[in-house]
Parts: C-alpha cells; structure tokens; sequence
C-alpha cells in the first residue's frame, strides 16, 4: 500500500513532471544569450520567439500524452502537411468556404491518429512502426493532392490571425497555442481521464485490471494528437500564406525533443504540459539566440542534438536511482 508521504510526493511528479531542472536550463540560456546578444532580452524578441514556437508548442501537446500513455508518435510533421493541404485543397479546388476548409483539415488530421490507434491496438503494431507507416502515407498523400505544388495567397482575414498583435502582444494563433496549454495542463492534471493516461503508461495491464478502457484511451489519445496536427496545420498556414505538401519536414523530432527535455519520459508515465512548454521554449530560446549570434543553422542541428542526449541520459539516471 502507497504510504501518505508517497502519495504526496506522487502528485508534484505528475503534475509537474520534474520540470526544475529545465526551468534552470531555460533560464540559463537566457542569461547567457542576454550577454551574448544586445538584442535578445527585448519585448519584441520575446514575441518572436513565441511566434516561432506556436507550430511546435501545438504539436508537443499531442505528443506529451503521447509520450504520457508510453507511445510514441512520427507521424506529426506528415499529417501537418496533409491538413494543410487538404484545407488549401478544399477551399481551392473544391470551392468550400475557408472556415468550413478549416475545420475539415483539422478533421483529417484527426482520421490520421484514428488511423494510427486503430493499427497500435487492434492490428497490435508497434506505435513506432504505426506512426513511421502514417507518416509515409500522409506525406505522399500531401504531395498527390496537388501533385507537389503548393497553395498560395489566402484571404487577409486568415493571414491576419498569425500576423496582427492584439493589444500589442498576441496574435491570434498565439492566444490559441496559449489556451489549448492550459486546458491540456488542467486535463492532465485535475481530470480523471487525464490521470488515467498516467496510470496507462505506468503499466498498461494493471491500469486495465484496475477498470481502465485501456484500447479507447489509446485510440482517443492519437486522435487528439492527429486533430493537434490539424490545428498547428491551419497555424502555419495562417503564417506562412500558403500551404505546402513539405511543411514540418523532420518537425517530428524537434516536438520529441521538446517534450523530453520537458522531463516526460519514454517509457511512459511520466510528464506535465508546464515541462512541456518549457521544452519548447528552450529548443525556441536556442534557435533564436543562435540565430542573433550568427550560429550556422547546421551547427544548431548538432547543439539541438547534444542537448536531447543530455536530457535522455539525466532522465534515464533519475529512474536507475529510484
């Protein structure tokens, strides 16, 4: 039996998910990047820095109760791209009005995860090679819809969601990165269906003796990442003004990243929305301070790289010291 102490202890690790450690990495960068450059502790740096993050930030939401339920998920940057296509498809091709595009794309990248959960639980793929098959198919899918030319020039009402600042400070699409933070923190954290996946990634076979649907969480929980997909397609439409059968190119593995240098781990069970955002903020602060300091964007690969080895091998030393 779990004493009272455990139980009080349990509850920071699911809720925050150990997001000390990369809170003080982030802070660092920051202090180092201050010194480095004149221009990086501005307002206007900050909002760029947020802007940029947007697509990834959506996409690592999905990924962290992904990554909670200990699955995992390659297909994120391919059924970005064939939201994105789908929506400009609909809306050009087939005559539908933008909104309606909208919310279809999202739809699609919600049958993607479908797709995904149903070949995880009932075909008993691993999530691995599930996801690897998806992300194939939805990037070639992309590339047929309009035999691999983009889409361009939407109206200004839609480009203007990712490019005017409300009060000065947020676009639309960052208020909505910002708001979907937050229910997804409050699910995770306060809602039984959120705690569920914890116990799920903990150990599945005890999490299903113990009354858990394990097999419709599975399915629901890719789902909601294909349909976050969808929304970080329309995000970076809005941003870029057109849709492109190669957008989020590799963006699979920087949402990883971020959500492991968050303090989820791998093999599930483990992980918060708070370390999640901090990890994109770090793989977003690194990108942009390099960028001011003139860093070769191959060197930042390789930076990138070293500090998702770093936070795999502190998190794999935390759990051999429990």
């Amino acid at each position: 039996m779990t004493s009272p102490r455990a139980k009080r202890n349990l509850l920071p690790r699911i809720a925050f998910g150990g997001v000390a450690g990369p809170l003080i990495g982030l802070v660092l960068l920051c202090i180092a990047f201050s010194f480095a450059s004149q221009y990086f502790l501005s307002i206007r740096n900050a909002l760029n820095v947020l802007d940029q993050v947007t697509v990834l930030g959506i996409l690592a939401i999905g990924m962290t109760m992904v990554i909670i339920i200990g699955g995992i998920d390659l297909s994120v940057g391919s059924v970005l791209a064939l939201s994105m296509m789908s929506m400009g498809w609909l809306e050009r091709m087939a005559g539908l009005p933008l909104p309606l595009a909208m919310v279809l794309g999202v739809l699609t990248g919600a049958a993607c995860g479908l797709v995904s959960g149903c070949l995880i639980t009932f075909a008993r793929l691993p999530a691995f090679i599930a996801t690897l098959a998806i992300m194939s198919v939805a990037r070639g899918l992309a590339n047929l819809l309009t035999d691999g030319r983009q889409i361009v020039g939407y109206p200004d009402w839609f480009t203007n969601l990712a490019t005017v600042r409300h009060l000065g400070f947020f676009s639309v699409t960052v208020t909505v990165f910002v708001v979907l933070m937050i229910v997804a923190g409050i699910f995770l954290r306060y809602r039984a269906t959120g705690r569920n996946l914890f116990a799920i990634g903990g150990n599945p076979e005890v999490a299903r003796l113990a009354g858990i649907d394990v097999r419709r969480y599975t399915i629901l929980t890719y789902v909601v990442s294909g349909a976050l997909a969808g929304v970080a397609a329309v995000t970076l439409a809005a941003r870029l003004d057109s849709s492109q059968p190669s957008a989020g190119l590799g963006i699979e593995l920087d949402t990883i990243a971020a959500v492991v240098i968050g303090g989820a781990s791998l093999v599930g069970g483990v992980g918060s929305i708070a370390g999640t955002l901090i990890g994109v903020l770090i793989i977003g602060v690194l990108r942009n301070g390099l960028n001011l300091v003139g860093v070769s964007p191959f060197f930042q690969m390789v930076v990138i790289g070293a500090v998702i080895a770093l936070a795999v091998t502190f998190d794999t030393m935390s759990r051999e010291r429990k």
